[in-house]
Parts: C-alpha cells; structure tokens; sequence
C-alpha cells in the first residue's frame, strides 16, 4: 500500500470486483477514457493476480479518510529500444466524478509515479493525456512531470482521432 495525506494505493481485492465492474462505464471513466472497449469481468484477475503483473497493474485509488474507493491508477510497459533497460512505465488514471477537481489524481499520480521509481529499475514514468484535458495536464505538472510535445492523431477514441499531450518525469 501506498499512502499520502489524502489518498492511499492499494491492491484491488474480490470485494472491490463489483465496483470495479460498474466503474467501465462511461459516465464513472469520463469523456477521455472512453475506448468503446467492451466489458471485462475482473474477478478472476483479481484471483490470480490482483491486477498485478509484470508489465503493468492497476491499484484502488482511496480517501486516506474515509477508507471509501474513488477510482484507480494503472500503469504498462512501454518501450523505447529492444533492451531491457529502455522499458518506461506510461501511467493512467480515472477517479469517480465527485473526486475531481481537489487535487487526489495529482496525490494519487504522484504516490504512483514515487513507488514504480522506488520498486523498478526504470528511468522513465510517462503520462499522456488529450489535448483538450486541460485539467489532467495541470494535475500532471503538479505531480512532478514535465511536459514534452504532443503527439498528433494518436488514440482512436469516442469515433475519432485525437492528439496527445505527452508527460514525463525521469529519475533522479
């Protein structure tokens, strides 16, 4: 477990399946997570690995005071050469509705991007973020990363094109 002032990171457990499975929907991810993916049960991942892997993992996103579940953090491989040594994590968030706009996504991707550079050999922790989503890319920079550039026509998402802001902080 992860622990802020405000949030806490946490493996999701077999009570959390059913949460988790209403949180797919649209109107709990937002506008710019919408993939049109379809739906994926959860509770046998989460039996076998907690959502947990080598290549990435998703953990609960919790009020530090209420103990309640406010959304998720996850992270993957990316890579950048065919060595091991040029693997970065990209990152992502999505917190319920009533958890925006106070400040626990940029607490929660903060408390994310700290552990992966204290648990992984990696030098990279990236984030990217639409274009148009003003708030995430301020969340972002007051989380520690930098913004580098943009990427142009880079995710197919809710029956279009879209460009993406790309974040990174670097180790040490």
């Amino acid at each position: 477990m992860m622990e802020g002032q405000r949030v806490r990171l946490r493996r999701a457990t077999l009570e959390d399946a059913e949460l988790l499975e209403l949180w797919q929907a649209v109107a709990y991810k937002g506008e710019f997570n919408d993939f049109g993916t379809p739906f994926h049960p959860v509770r046998d991942a989460i039996r076998e690995t907690g959502l947990i892997g080598d290549n990435g993992g998703t953990m609960i996103v919790e009020s530090a005071a209420s103990g309640e579940p406010i959304g998720t953090v996850s992270w993957r491989t990316v890579r950048y050469g065919p060595n091991p040594e040029s693997a970065a994590w990209n990152i992502g968030i999505s917190l319920i509705p009533e958890a925006r706009g106070h400040g626990l996504g940029t607490e929660a991707q903060r408390a994310l991007a700290d552990h992966l550079f204290a648990t992984t050999p990696v030098s990279r922790v990236e984030a990217m973020t639409d274009i148009e989503n003003e708030a995430e890319q301020r969340s972002l920079e007051k989380a520690g990363f930098a913004r580098e550039g943009v990427l142009r026509g880079s995710q197919y998402r809710a029956g279009g094109w879209h460009d993406l802001v790309v974040f990174a902080r670097i180790r040490g």
